[in-house]
């Protein structure tokens, strides 16, 4: 659930000192000794890996310009660092052309060195979502900017695939945030009809009097309120494609106009007196069973059967878990980007937690978690405490994500006043996070602290300041700060009858 970066340099010393910074920084990392190996292992299976290549720029086989050049050419989105222990600002100049992200010079320092990765993947990782809502936005987002590594997944594309190389309709079907929508563009996005319109319909949306006037438009005049011409969806789409979301909504007698609009390839605005052709692809999806409702006589079975010549079912969350761990990833690193917020992966309970659960909202349920996730994570990694409905859900108990213990030996006051070590026989504690997950103020640990040290040594305030590492005028002073004086008076009214029977 980590990043992994690529380390490329053939001095063995200075790879295992990148190496150890790179995994103090909780990111995964891998080597190579050189620059021919660096580029076998970039155009090998595994090359989707890397999210990140730190590149020495002189190595005796291949140097690092040759590999920069290479890498840019076939992955122009993956981020490089180059390194090099002869800076000038023409080898930097040079690098940067070449389509370095940042340019260090040796020794680097591991914190450059992380806020230099940290900086360039949150900058490729926002390049990439840019990169894909502008294909998006141009309607031509294809399938390689999908998330699906499982076996069901593949499956999906490959059907995908084959449907976009003809005009074929097609029907998809699934649960609700499967992501219908999201294969639907990516098959336009792949077919010739790439860059052209899409234009997407939720049926089940669409006011019951206005569905006949959305889908196919209507002329000025044709009904009470319709003060202009307006251009119907299928219009909207000619040339493209006309995205038909939960088709299973549409009302019987629209059911009939849509079949004569697929069958003959044009439309009937309301109020217009000849009929309109519209060259547009058909894909359709529902989340009910449509065959069901079909035989219930709910849809029409001769629409029914316009519409599901190419089916595509895409299997619920829960049915192809490979998916999660990937899904996950991505939404992790999006929105700790979008966010600004250094969040480099899962804890390990948290992982089997998201791995586990069933997500009956699917996909969109898990990015909108995610997101709330790294909106209240206050750490470096999301743990089970920063997926509260989801433990909840799951029966999970949750832990604060830190707990300061004070349980080491202690000095017990023996009867005549001296200390001896020993055992506490009622060991506390000081919670560093308050009951609503947060990090609590330095002054108020410090206070709770103090105020347990006092209680705990009976109010001997030279006990207390020596334990607690202290002056005792600093501790007077820290107890004036805190309010804390009335717990010293206490301790020596208590103290007082004692040393005057004593006297």
């Amino acid at each position: 659930m980590t990043h992994s970066i690529l380390v490329v340099d053939d001095d063995p010393v200075q790879r295992r000192l990148l190496e150890a910074a790179i995994t103090r920084a909780g990111m995964a990392v891998a080597s190579a000794p050189g620059g021919q190996p660096a580029l076998d292992l970039l155009g090998g299976p595994k090359s989707g890996h890397f999210a990140l290549v730190l590149l020495d720029l002189v190595m005796p086989d291949v140097d690092g310009l040759t590999v920069l050049a290479k890498v840019k050419a076939n992955q122009p989105d993956l981020p490089v660092i180059v390194l090099t222990a002869k800076g000038g600002i023409d080898s930097a100049v040079e690098a940067m052309r070449a389509g370095a992200s940042d340019f260090l010079v040796k020794p680097a320092s591991p914190e450059r060195i992380t806020v230099s990765i940290r900086n360039a993947l949150k900058i490729g990782t926002l390049a990439g979502e840019v990169n894909r809502l502008k294909k998006r936005v141009d309607n031509r987002l294809d399938f390689k900017d999908l998330i699906g590594v499982s076996a069901e997944m593949r499956q999906v594309i490959r059907l995908g695939q084959r449907a976009a190389q003809s005009n074929i309709p097609i029907l998809i079907e699934g649960e609700s945030g499967v992501g219908k929508e999201l294969i639907a563009r990516a098959i336009q996005g792949s077919s010739d009809r790439g860059g052209k319109p899409f234009v997407t319909v939720n049926c089940g949306a669409i006011p019951e009097t206005l569905v006949e006037s959305i889908l196919f438009g209507h002329e000025k005049g044709s009904f009470t309120g319709a003060t202009e011409k307006h251009l119907g969806k299928f219009q909207e789409a000619h040339g493209g494609t006309l995205f038909l979301d939960e088709i299973g909504e549409l009302r019987l007698d629209m059911q009939v106009k849509l079949l004569r609009a697929l069958q003959h390839g044009d439309i009937d605005p309301v109020g217009s007196k000849r009929s309109l052709k519209v060259d547009v692809r058909i894909i359709s999806a529902t989340n009910r069973n449509l065959a069901e409702r079909t035989r219930d006589g709910q849809f029409r079975e001769d629409l029914y059967y316009r519409l599901n010549v190419f089916p595509i079912h895409i299997p619920a969350l829960r049915q192809r878990r490979g998916d999660i761990a990937e899904l996950t990833r991505h939404f992790i690193t999006r929105f700790s980007a979008e966010e600004s917020k250094p969040i480099f992966g899962l804890a390990e309970e948290a992982k089997v937690l998201i791995e586990n659960f069933d997500w009956p909202g699917n996909v969109r349920q898990l990015e909108n978690t995610i997101f709330r996730a790294v909106v209240l994570c206050d750490g470096d990694v999301l743990d089970v405490c920063d997926f509260p409905q989801i433990a909840a859900a799951a029966g999970v108990e949750i832990q604060p994500r830190a707990l300061l213990s004070l349980a080491p030996p202690v000095q017990m006051p023996e009867p005549n006043g001296a200390f001896q070590t020993g055992p506490e026989p009622d060991s506390f504690a000081v919670a560093a996070v308050n009951e609503v997950g947060h990090i609590r103020r330095l002054e108020d640990i410090e206070a709770q602290l103090i105020r347990m040290a006092i209680d705990h040594y009976d109010g001997h305030m030279s006990e207390v300041a020596r334990r607690l590492g202290i002056g005792r005028s600093t501790l007077y002073r820290k107890l004036k700060e805190f309010g804390l004086e009335q717990i010293d008076r206490d301790h020596e009214l208590v103290a007082e009858p004692v040393i005057q029977a004593a006297s």
